[in-house]
């Protein structure tokens, strides 16, 4: 794992990398935090020193969980990033360690590490995005949660805003002008798709314009393989903006 290099000598592709943040009274950090993370820059970074570049953050699921930073390239869009040199994005894939079952600790640093990844690199500020699939999909939700304002657009998936619970975040109306785009299988067994629908009907009520892909054979996992490989997602959302 190698220290997170400044962008002069930043190798283009997908790499592993791990970064100590530091608390301060900006960041909310109580304690120094480590994170290891894989880094895709596209093979064209550089060479138009005026381009910005939209950027994602992807958020795994339980099983990825650890210190083997190869675990995150079984699913998407890690996976994709190992043969695709011009996917037109920045993506940052950080792996939560083992002791840990939510990312709900770990999102107050991944916003350090984002906010230092957009000071270093040509990032466009106002295209930055979150995914996550399974566990990574509650993340994505609960990220957005606590902070409404920092994402131009969302894509959550098989998530959960907490785990076989009917409880609606008393916050979720913050969302209401955020673009979202939620997928779920209806033969998710492991996180039902209820739990999606019900964020969904909700969001509506609050005014959002959530889009909703309900896949109805699609199992856990063949729920995010298909989103990934949508190439609508992208188009979709690469063309989110913050306002």
């Amino acid at each position: 794992m190698n220290n997170f290099p400044p962008p002069s000598v930043a190798a283009i592709g997908q790499h592993a990398y791990s970064k100590t943040i530091e608390p301060s009274s900006i960041n909310k950090i109580k304690k120094a935090v480590d994170i290891n993370f894989l880094f895709y820059l596209p093979e064209s970074y550089g060479k138009n020193t005026k381009k910005k570049w939209p950027l994602i953050l992807f958020l795994h699921g339980m099983g990825e969980r650890g210190n083997n930073i190869e675990l995150l390239k079984i699913h998407p869009l890690p996976k994709t990033l190992v043969q695709q040199k011009d996917f037109p994005c920045i993506v940052v894939s950080p792996q939560l360690p083992l002791d840990k079952r939510l990312w709900d600790d770990m999102i107050d640093p991944l916003k350090e590490l984002l906010d230092q990844v957009q000071s270093k690199y040509s990032v466009d500020t106002k295209r930055v995005y979150v995914t996550g699939l399974s566990m990574g999909g509650a993340g994505t939700w609960n990220f957005a949660l606590r902070y409404p304002k920092y994402f131009a657009a969302i894509v959550p998936i098989a998530g959960a805003y907490k785990f076989k619970s009917k409880e609606i975040p008393d916050n979720l109306c913050d969302l209401k002008d955020l673009p979202i785009w939620a997928f779920h299988g209806g033969r998710d067994e492991a996180v039902q798709s209820w739990q999606t629908e019900i964020l969904v009907d909700a969001l509506k009520v609050c005014g959002n314009n959530i889009r909703f892909t309900f896949y109805p054979e699609a199992d856990h996992a063949q729920s995010w393989i298909q989103a990934y490989a949508d190439p609508k997602l992208y188009k979709w959302l690469f063309t989110q903006t913050l306002k």
